[in-house]
C-alpha cells in the first residue's frame, strides 16, 4: 500500500459507527507507528479486527502479562461499549526454546507443559475479569498456516533455506525499523535469537528452525523443525484477521525487535499487509527497572491476588495510563484495596437501600424525577468518563474527580432518607440513588471493575485478604473488639486507642458506631519495606506489627 494513502486514510477523521452515531465526541488513540494521537477509524464501519501478543507459556504470568491483558481488555470493553462489533485475537506461544528448556528440566512433553500454563493463564485472567478474546490461537495448532506464509516469503525472495533452517532477509525490506526506528544493525544475537554465522547477513532472523534431537518437531517443505517466534503472530492474525486489520497490541518490549519482524514478514508475504493502529502497553518495574522473569524481580499474577483481591489489583493497573510506566508498590495495592472497597461498600448500602425502598418507587413507566445535584452529578460524570476514555483511555482520570463526587452524593443521599422528609422529596432522593448508581455500575461495568458476585460477597472477599496480610482470622478481631469494649467500660481510654492502633497498623479499621464496634479493611499505618521471599520467589511484604 502507498505509505501516503495508508497515513491519510489513518487519519481522516470519523465518529465511532453502529450503536454511538449521535456521539459528538471522537475516540482518539496513540499510533506507536506514527508517534502521535490519532483519531480512531476502522477499516469497516462499525467493526474492529484486533490482534494482542500473548504470552510464552512456560510459568505461572506475572504482573507485567496482568498488565498488558488489562490494558487491552479495557480497550477491548470500551470499543464494545462503543457498539463496535469487535473480534480480539489473543495468542498463545507454546513452541519455544523457553518452554523446551522447562519441559527438558521439569521431564515433561513441551507442549503438555506449555498447555497447563496457558489453562492457568486463563484463570488468572477470569480473577482479573478479563474477557475471553473472539480467538485465542496456540502456535502448535497453526503449522499449516505458518509454512505456508514461509513459503510464500521465500517464493517472493524474502526468505532463504540453509541446511533445514530458513531466515529472513532482513536487508531486502527496504522499511526496514518504521515502527521502531531500529537500525537493521541492531537486530543481532540476543535473549532470543541465536548467533549464527550461517546468516547472509547478522541482521537475519529465523522463520523456521531445523529439527534438534529431544525437540518438537513437524514435517516441512525444508525438513523436519518447528518456527521461529516472530512468525507464528504474522501468520496466526493473517489467518483470523486477514492481511488488513486495525489494532496490533502488546507491550512496549515487543516494539522491536518482535513487532518490526512482523511488519518485514507480513509485508514480504503480502506487499498490501497493512496494520492501522499499532498500540503498546508501558512496562511494570520494581525499584524502577522493568519487571520480568529473566531479570528475576517480578511477582506472579497469582502471589499477588493470594494477598489482595483482583479487583484491587486490576483497579491498581488501570490507575495509571497504559502507556505510562507502573512501578511495583505495596503503598499504591494497598491504596487500590481500600478504594475498591469504599465503593462497593458505599454500592452495597444504596443497593439495600432502594430494596427495602421498592415500595415507594413508581411504576408508572414514566422517566424518574431527581434532584438537581442528582441531575449535575450523572451529566458530569457521564462527560467526563466519555472525554477521558475517548482520549487514548485515560482510566486513571476517570477513578477519580466526577466517579467520587457521584459516590459521595450518594452517602449524602442515604444520609438524608434517615431523616423526615415529605413525600415528594424522599421520592426524589430515592429515584435519585436509582439513577446514579445506575451511572455509575455502567463505568464500572467499562473499566471491568463491575464485581461478577454481590457487593457483600467481594466485600466479605476484600476483608478475608486484609486479615491474610495481617496474619489474623476474624476470630482474632471480634475477640480484640471485645477486649477493647471491656478497657472502654473502664474507661481506660488511652489503652483503647492503643488497641485501635495496633489493628490499625495491621490493615484493620475499628469503627464505633453508637453502642457497636465493627470493622473493615484500611491502609495500615506502618509496612515493612523489605519483600518477604516465599517458595524463591519475591512476594509482597506484609504491613508491619504494631
Amino acid at each position: 500500500m502507498d505509505p501516503s494513502k495508508q497515513e491519510t486514510n489513518q487519519k481522516k477523521a470519523s465518529k465511532p459507527m453502529a450503536k454511538k452515531e449521535t456521539q459528538e465526541f471522537q475516540f482518539v488513540v496513540y499510533n506507536t507507528m506514527t508517534q502521535q494521537k490519532e483519531v480512531f477509524n476502522p477499516k469497516t464501519p462499525g467493526k474492529v479486527r484486533m490482534y494482542v501478543c500473548g504470552v510464552t507459556a512456560y510459568d505461572f504470568s506475572h504482573l507485567g502479562h496482568a498488565r498488558a491483558a488489562v490494558s487491552f481488555d479495557v480497550l477491548y470493553r470500551y470499543l464494545k461499549h462503543l457498539g463496535y462489533e469487535v473480534t480480539y485475537v489473543r495468542n498463545f506461544t507454546d513452541v519455544d526454546d523457553k518452554i523446551i528448556r522447562r519441559a527438558n528440566e521439569t521431564g515433561e512433553d513441551p507442549i503438555s507443559l506449555s498447555d497447563r500454563y496457558c489453562k492457568e493463564y486463563n484463570i488468572d485472567m477470569s480473577d482479573l475479569q478479563c474477557l475471553s478474546p473472539t480467538h485465542e490461537p496456540r502456535v502448535s495448532d497453526h503449522m499449516e498456516q505458518i509454512k505456508d506464509m514461509i513459503t510464500q516469503i521465500i517464493n517472493k525472495d524474502f526468505g532463504y533455506v540453509v541446511e533445514g533452517d530458513v531466515f529472513f532477509a532482513a536487508d531486502k525490506f527496504s522499511n526496514y525499523g518504521k515502527l521502531s526506528g531500529q537500525k537493521l544493525e541492531n537486530n543481532r544475537a540476543g535473549e532470543r535469537v541465536a548467533v549464527d554465522s550461517r546468516k547472509r547477513n547478522p541482521s537475519d532472523f529465523a522463520l523456521w528452525k531445523a529439527a534438534k534431537p529431544g525437540e518438537p518437531s513437524w514435517d516441512s517443505p525444508w525438513g523436519p523443525g518447528r518456527p521461529g517466534w516472530h512468525i507464528e503472530c504474522s501468520a496466526m492474525s493473517a489467518h483470523y484477521l486477514s492481511f488488513k486489520f486495525d489494532i496490533h497490541g502488546g507491550g512496549l518490549d515487543l516494539i522491536f525487535p518482535h513487532h518490526e519482524n512482523e511488519i518485514a514478514q507480513s509485508c514480504a508475504a503480502c506487499e498490501e499487509s497493512d496494520v492501522s493502529y499499532w498500540m503498546h502497553n508501558g512496562h511494570v518495574t520494581n525499584n524502577n527497572e522493568k519487571m520480568s522473569k529473566s531479570l528475576g524481580n517480578f511477582f506472579t499474577i497469582r502471589q499477588i491476588t493470594e494477598r489482595y483481591h483482583p479487583l484491587a489489583l486490576r483497579y491498581f493497573l488501570i490507575n495509571a495510563h497504559y502507556r505510562s510506566p507502573l512501578n511495583y508498590s505495596v503503598v499504591q495495592l494497598e491504596g487500590a484495596s481500600d478504594a475498591v472497597f469504599y465503593i462497593y461498600q458505599t454500592l452495597k448500602d444504596c443497593q439495600d437501600a432502594l430494596l427495602q425502598l421498592q415500595e415507594e418507587m413508581p411504576n408508572d413507566g414514566k422517566p424518574a424525577r431527581i434532584t438537581p445535584d442528582a441531575k449535575e452529578c450523572i451529566s458530569k460524570l457521564r462527560n467526563e468518563f466519555q472525554v477521558k476514555m475517548s482520549d487514548d483511555l485515560s482510566t486513571s482520570l476517570i477513578l477519580t474527580g466526577a466517579f467520587l463526587e457521584a459516590l459521595k452524593l450518594v452517602n449524602n443521599l442515604l444520609t438524608m432518607l434517615k431523616k423526615k422528609q415529605q413525600k415528594q422529596q424522599r421520592l426524589l432522593v430515592i429515584q435519585s440513588l436509582k439513577e446514579i448508581q445506575n451511572e455509575v455500575t455502567k463505568v464500572l461495568d467499562v473499566l471491568g471493575l463491575q464485581p461478577p458476585c454481590s457487593y457483600n460477597e467481594v466485600l466479605l472477599q476484600l476483608k478475608e485478604k486484609a486479615l491474610t496480610r495481617a496474619g489474623l482470622v476474624e476470630d482474632d478481631v471480634i475477640r480484640l473488639i471485645k477486649e477493647r469494649a471491656e478497657v472502654r467500660r473502664n474507661k481506660d481510654f488511652l489503652k483503647s486507642d492503643q488497641m485501635r492502633a495496633h489493628l490499625q497498623a495491621k490493615g484493620i479499621a475499628l469503627m464505633d458506631v453508637g453502642t457497636e464496634t465493627i470493622w473493615r479493611p484500611c491502609v495500615p499505618v506502618q509496612q515493612d519495606s523489605e519483600i518477604v521471599p516465599s517458595e524463591g520467589q519475591k512476594v509482597p511484604p506484609k504491613p508491619e506489627s504494631a
